[in-house]
């Protein structure tokens, strides 16, 4: 680790910490050449395999992007987009998997745009589930229906 002040390449570890969400590590380092101190935060890196076999880093926007255009028209704010981004980048590093599968990406994008939005959750169900005709859409809303009691689906 480089020194970001003097550049040099012996620094030494005097602190490490687990942060409170049990997703990174802070260490506190001390350069041996000037003797100034900064702070480094190590982090898993989460990649995506997509169904080609082609491995990329997980990209928090991208997940962003894709809820947006089932959002549109609807009353959701880049607040709660931001928060779904979140997380699910939270689900997919819990599932402890260093190298996620885009379908888990999906079922994990799933669940928190139900509680958003029930319509923003369909359009966004069509695409990821395949629907083939007007029969899926009705059994997905009888679902959400069924679980969301008396009164049917918010949206």
């Amino acid at each position: 680790m480089h020194c970001p002040f003097c550049r040099h390449g012996d620094t030494r570890v005097l602190d490490s910490r687990v942060t409170d969400d049990g997703c990174s590590i802070r260490r506190r380092r001390q350069c041996g050449e000037c003797d100034r101190r900064f702070t480094t935060i190590e982090q898993m890196q989460l990649v995506v395999k997509k169904k080609t076999g082609v491995v990329e880093p997980f990209n928090r926007d991208k997940v962003i992007s894709g809820v947006r255009k089932a959002c549109k028209g609807r009353p959701v704010s880049e607040a709660d987009l931001a928060r779904l981004g979140q997380q699910v980048e939270e689900t997919l590093r819990a599932s402890g998997l260093a190298e996620v599968p885009t379908d888990e990406v999906g079922v994990a994008i799933l669940a928190p745009l139900r509680k958003l939005d029930a319509v923003a959750y369909l359009r966004f169900a069509s695409v990821y589930k395949h629907y083939q005709s007007v029969d899926d859409f009705e059994a997905e809303i009888a679902n959400l229906r069924e679980q969301s009691g008396p009164g049917g689906a918010s949206g």
